[in-house]
């Protein structure tokens, strides 16, 4: 069951102020921001949901556009992104902050007798910039931490658990299902034989692991990059979220209400595409004729292209350089 964390209510000890009391460079910079309030196309008075909250970027933006009579509901589900939320954003009544989960969507909706009344939904996918940065949250292979890559620390089995006790032939499809990693049964079998000798619990000793066994020859990047991703989607069950999410999106959103999803790595961009493609065709056996059943009309319909980051914005904020955004219209 979801629960408001933060709203006008809470007491202000349990916030802490971000972007008002940091340096420039310290402050987080949203991705690809001006596109996504430009394809929110956001009404005064409107009705938004920033399904990752993160650090409020794009919540601050959208929360700015918006009138009076304006709302904004923010659903997270890492406890440390709920308790950093700015008391700016927190203090302000058209604003709430859920924590919980994208694949909640639909519920949050319902608690909230908001089906069909959204006019905009954001899905900004992926693991945040903090939480990268910070050591003790295992997301990283650049930093030693302990090895847990959860988003919400305090559920499920962090990526060391995991790891444990894991098969190899298990391993070995994770990793190249959820990395694309073409050494993936070389880097299963060389985890499955560490972990005999003693137990693998921090970062560094996987990534020393992974880069072991991968050949460095040509790489760009880092040999365990696409470990670290394959292991942290698996935790997190990121990609049958996603797929939640979208579907949800259908029931959510009302007429001309718009879905805006940032995705950075093929694995979130290609259910994305497949969902609006999808989402806006006719069906086959329909397709051509003058008639169409009501209950067969597409649902929704694509709006523009793919959008990536300029390179002004690359330089000043290097995530935003895998960044894709998409943007589908309900109909």
């Amino acid at each position: 069951m979801t629960m408001s964390i933060c709203r006008r209510s809470l007491s202000r000890s349990h916030c802490s102020r971000v972007s008002a009391d940091k340096s420039d460079s310290e402050k987080h910079v949203p991705v690809l921001l001006q596109a996504v309030l430009d394809g929110l196309r956001i009404r005064t008075n409107g009705i938004y949901i920033d399904g990752t909250f993160g650090r409020g970027g794009h919540s601050s933006a959208i929360l700015q556009s918006l009138g009076p009579e304006g709302r904004l509901l923010a659903i997270d589900r890492d406890p440390q992104a709920i308790a950093e939320a700015s008391e700016t954003l927190i203090g302000d009544p058209r604003f709430e902050l859920i924590r919980g989960e994208i694949a909640e969507l639909k519920s949050i909706a319902v608690e909230r007798h908001l089906l069909g009344q959204v006019d905009g939904l954001l899905l900004d996918l992926g693991v945040s910039s903090p939480q990268l940065d910070e050591a003790d949250r295992g997301f990283s292979f650049q930093t030693d931490g302990p090895l847990d890559m959860r988003m919400d620390p305090t559920s499920g089995q962090g990526a060391a658990e995991w790891l444990a006790t894991v098969d190899e032939k298990d391993l070995k499809k994770v990793l190249f299902g959820y990395g694309e990693e073409k050494f993936a049964g070389r880097i299963a079998a060389a985890i499955v034989s560490a972990r005999q000798q003693k137990p693998i619990r921090r970062t560094v000793e996987l990534a020393s692991i992974v880069a072991g066994v991968v050949p460095q020859r040509g790489r760009r990047k880092h040999p365990a990059t696409k470990t670290f991703q394959a292991i942290r989607i698996r935790v997190n069950d990121e990609l049958r979220q996603l797929d939640a999410a979208l579907d949800s999106s259908l029931d959510v959103l009302t007429k001309g209400g718009r879905l805006c999803v940032i995705s950075f790595h093929s694995l979130e961009d290609r259910p994305v595409k497949r969902f609006m493609r999808n989402a806006s065709k006719v069906p086959e056996q329909y397709r051509g004729m003058p008639d169409i059943p009501r209950e067969f009309l597409p649902p929704m319909k694509l709006v523009g292209k793919a959008v990536s980051a300029t390179e002004e914005e690359i330089a000043a904020n290097a995530r935003s350089r895998s960044a894709h955004l998409r943007v589908a219209e309900r109909i």
